[in-house]
């Protein structure tokens, strides 16, 4: 998760367990508009085996159902589903199996699946890198549900959500930028999946040109520094948001750290 730095420094923001193993949450968003209700990802489903899910050491009793249920909706309740890009632990929940395990359906049966043709492409034309991260079963049957759209402008899902694509982790990754009470949220995805991931050089070993993901960082993270923009961190499994600042050593660092729902 953090490329080429040394464990002795990583280890001091995210502790390994004794098989060198961190816990990472999967967060999602959920956007209420009126009548539509926007998901961003969806996390690692449940369709995949029990061999498959043993090497990732799942834990925790959260779901997406059950965050859903919390807030009084279902599945069947989400109008738009955007995802930011195809690895199975941000689209696994996409798909699921029929009731007799025979054929994979959509699990957000009213909704429209938003992607980008570029990166879409690249999933299904995959390089050995990343190719057991694009998971067949997660991606061919949106678009053979026909709920499938390409984004073909940023502003295109919603007037309040512009998409920022950026390249380095994958091809032409969609970060939302959700305008909201004056205030900038962005969903970082995978180019700063955690406050550990802050230092423009800490990028993951995931990333496929991690010097792309370096300049992608440092020009989101000059915008949200001028703009005052809320980061909201997908895989870090306790901070939610933060703004940013630079430090002393002319570093990005916290400024501010805090959960969502404290937004007013």
């Amino acid at each position: 998760m953090f490329g080429v730095v040394p464990k002795s420094i990583w280890q001091n923001i995210n502790p390994a367990d004794a098989n060198n193993m961190c816990s990472w949450a999967m967060r999602c968003l959920l956007i209420e508009d009126g009548n539509r209700l926007i998901l961003i990802d969806n996390g690692i489903g449940n369709k995949q085996s029990e061999k498959f899910f043993g090497f990732y050491y799942l834990h925790g009793s959260d779901t997406l159902d059950q965050s859903l249920n919390n807030l009084g909706f279902t599945r069947d309740d989400i109008t738009d589903v955007v995802l930011t890009h195809l690895h199975f632990d941000h689209c696994g929940g996409s798909i699921e199996w029929n009731s007799d395990r025979t054929k994979y359906k959509t699990a957000f049966k009213n909704a429209t699946y938003w992607s980008n043709e570029e990166h879409w492409q690249h999933a299904l034309n995959s390089n050995p890198r990343e190719k057991a991260s694009f998971l067949t079963e997660n991606i061919v049957p949106i678009q053979e549900s026909g709920q499938l759209k390409f984004v073909k402008n940023p502003k295109e899902i919603a007037p309040f959500i512009n998409l920022r694509t950026v390249y380095g982790h994958t091809e032409a990754m969609m970060l939302p930028e959700i305008n909201y009470k004056g205030q900038t949220i962005v969903f970082c995805a995978d180019l700063i999946p955690s406050v550990g991931h802050l230092p423009v050089n800490y990028v993951m070993a995931y990333d496929i040109k991690p010097l792309d993901s370096m300049v992608a960082k440092k020009t989101f993270l000059d915008d949200a520094l001028a703009n005052n923009y809320i980061l909201f961190f997908e895989h870090d499994n306790i901070n939610e948001c933060c703004t940013v600042h630079k430090n002393e050593r002319g570093q990005f660092a916290v400024k501010d750290m805090f959960d969502l729902k404290l937004i007013g």
